[in-house]
């Protein structure tokens, strides 16, 4: 049987390149995202059959784990985790309201802790497996006026690396992703023109570049307790 990938916040952006190109590595996939229409509309389109679609807030423990077991019952043993469920609500942390500091840590960080927690009893059971988390270049540079979204992406490095030796044993591979400036919902606001212009390749990434790179961190035995930039040579103008 082909091996079953779940992807969080599978339904936009950079999730939704990943569910593609796994579908087309043949996996079945699992797509997990707040709207199940968009869910569902994104599994129509995936390559393949096999492929389910599930209604899911990452950031409320119940929903998380009554989600994963039906994964588990239904599905099989995961493969592959990919955590790519995140929000932005960029402010200046003076102007910043304590609820979305709040939704800000519990969706981008909490929200990872806990699909890696309801996903590992099964990835126990599935030789090869692998997760995927998804950060931001922010998470390790700091930029100014996203010090909340920042502080949420840069846990998941510490939370990474930590759970990468937890389970190294078990030989469950843990990585991290650094995305730069890609172009998705989440920076459709930004004047590409001007961002470009700190980025020694010039443009914003494709939700495809990043997708290319999740596939090498998954299929990839001895790569683990990694951070992997993708941000076109941003951090070395930063």
């Amino acid at each position: 049987m082909s091996r079953l990938a779940v992807v969080c916040g599978g339904s936009r952006g950079i999730g939704k390149a990943v569910s593609r190109l796994l579908a087309e590595r043949g996996c079945r996939l699992a797509v997990v995202s707040r709207n199940k229409d968009a869910a569902q509309a994104t599994v129509a389109s995936l390559h393949g059959a096999d492929h389910v679609a599930f209604s899911c807030d990452v950031s409320k423990e119940q929903e998380v784990q009554k989600t994963f077991d039906t994964i588990h019952k239904t599905c099989g043993n995961i493969s592959y985790l990919v955590n790519a469920a995140g929000i932005n609500r960029d402010a200046l942390l003076l102007r910043t309201k304590p609820e979305d500091m709040v939704a800000l840590l519990h969706t981008n960080l909490l929200g990872t802790m806990l699909t890696c927690r309801a996903a590992l009893r099964s990835m126990l059971h599935t030789q090869g497996a692998a997760i995927v988390n998804t950060g931001s270049v922010v998470g390790l540079k700091g930029n100014a006026g996203q010090c909340v979204y920042s502080a949420s992406k840069a846990g998941l490095e510490g939370f990474t690396r930590s759970l990468a030796q937890e389970v190294a044993s078990r030989n469950i591979r843990v990585n991290l992703l650094a995305p730069g400036f890609i172009r998705t919902d989440m920076t459709a606001g930004l004047r590409e023109e001007d961002g470009a212009r700190s980025i020694p390749l010039g443009r914003f990434g494709e939700p495809e570049d990043v997708a290319q790179a999740v596939l090498f961190l998954l299929e990839s035995s001895y790569v683990t307790g990694q951070v992997l930039v993708v941000d076109g040579g941003l951090q070395l103008a930063m």
